[in-house]
């Protein structure tokens, strides 16, 4: 009787190092979920420098379960510390895998990254990823990988002032479990709303004398935006205490703000954020936007799932659909325009939105193409 061994990948990505991030739970472990749809036997792994608080491992296992990976999920932290799997046993796991998808370089030890058969980085921060590794005073460098992908799918042409730093990344897309995402129908569009943190943990970026900016100021440009649509405009929004005239400012523009807690506690409170929304409005951090990188929200990938149409910033675009479904912006008058489209002609757009989610984010698609350009056939 013949056996086949299951042929094997590690997706390594933050978990427990971000605790309340239901939006990067769906990020990771699409990944996991998908290529595990693919047939492969696949370990979620997360590397850690300090060893996780209680809250943290809780975290990290409730969302392997939500996602059935109980069992197929460890954190790697110091000292021979580990959850879940022993480092042997993810060792192991390493040596007969065929490809390491690391997403954002999450798994660098080097008693385990050398012993994969293949590693693969995957950018999901384009530009912030690039030119911080182009900047000696960071102090960031993107480590060796066999492969290199970016969501910022023009990362490397003439559209895109963001540097290669010499690296070949081929572009990618985050992966959809559409099957997790059924469309939820709206009636009509009386509310856009989003998911967001009002300011990043990092600074705004300098590359060759131009500073790119944060989300917050991109929002900032979009201010006036309630009084012109005839829509309300909602922000599960986590704004620190002392952006007090940032947030009356949004409040007396019409921004109707809510606690990010309706949104991000578990990945089932964040899906039924965006399933109960009409269509999702959000602006992108001033590099996406503004170096034309090509990026696209994960999160925004969700609503269109959902049959959701999404009011974006416009970050160069070009391999994807625009104008019905996706309607990208670069000004405030734009952004006016554009919701007014959405409302006026609702069921269109939310066709739409569906209809690009299938074609352009489905995990099997994406995650195929990931690993072709691994040289890996699945």
């Amino acid at each position: 009787m013949n056996t086949r061994v299951p042929r094997s990948i590690v997706v390594a990505g933050a978990l427990a190092a971000k605790p309340g991030n239901a939006g990067g739970v769906w990020e990771r472990f699409s990944y996991a979920v998908g290529l595990r749809r693919l047939g492969f036997d696949v370990l979620f792994v997360e590397e850690m420098a300090a060893v996780p608080d209680a809250a943290a491992l809780r975290w990290f296992d409730q969302a392997a379960e939500f996602f059935a990976f109980g069992a197929a999920a460890a954190i790697i932290g110091p000292h021979g510390w580990s959850h879940g799997r022993d480092r042997d046993d993810v060792r192991r796991t390493l040596d007969r895998a065929e490809l390491l998808v690391n997403l954002s370089g999450n798994l660098l030890a080097a008693d385990l990254f050398d012993r994969a058969r293949a590693t693969a980085f995957v950018d999901v921060d384009p530009g912030f990823t690039q030119i911080w590794h182009a900047d000696p005073g960071v102090g960031y460098v993107i480590p060796r990988h066999d492969h290199y992908l970016t969501i910022g799918e023009n990362i490397g042409t003439l559209a895109c002032p963001i540097p290669t730093g010499g690296l070949p990344w081929k572009p990618t897309r985050q992966p959809l479990l559409l099957d997790h995402w059924p469309v939820t129908p709206s009636p009509r569009c009386r509310r856009f709303t989003t998911i967001a943190s009002w300011r990043a943990p990092f600074g705004s970026l300098l590359h060759d004398g131009v500073t790119y900016g944060l989300k917050v100021h991109e929002f900032r440009r979009m201010l006036e935006l309630p009084n012109r649509v005839r829509a309300a405009f909602e922000l599960a929004l986590e704004i620190h205490d002392g952006d007090v005239r940032d947030r009356d400012a949004l409040v007396a523009a019409g921004w109707t703000l809510v606690s990010p807690a309706v949104a991000v506690p578990t990945p089932v409170a964040f899906r039924s954020y965006v399933q109960h929304s009409d269509a999702e409005f959000s602006v992108a951090q001033g590099v996406y936007a503004h170096a034309a990188s090509g990026w696209f929200s994960d999160r925004s990938t969700r609503y269109l799932a959902s049959g959701k149409p999404v009011l974006v910033q416009d970050t160069g675009i070009v391999a994807i659909p625009t104008g019905e479904g996706i309607v990208a912006f670069r000004t405030l008058d734009d952004a006016a325009a554009g919701a007014e489209r959405i409302v006026r002609d609702y069921a269109n757009h939310a066709r739409a939105a569906r209809r690009i989610a299938e074609t352009h984010f489905a995990s099997d698609t994406v995650l195929r193409r990931l690993l072709a350009d691994c040289g890996i056939d699945a």
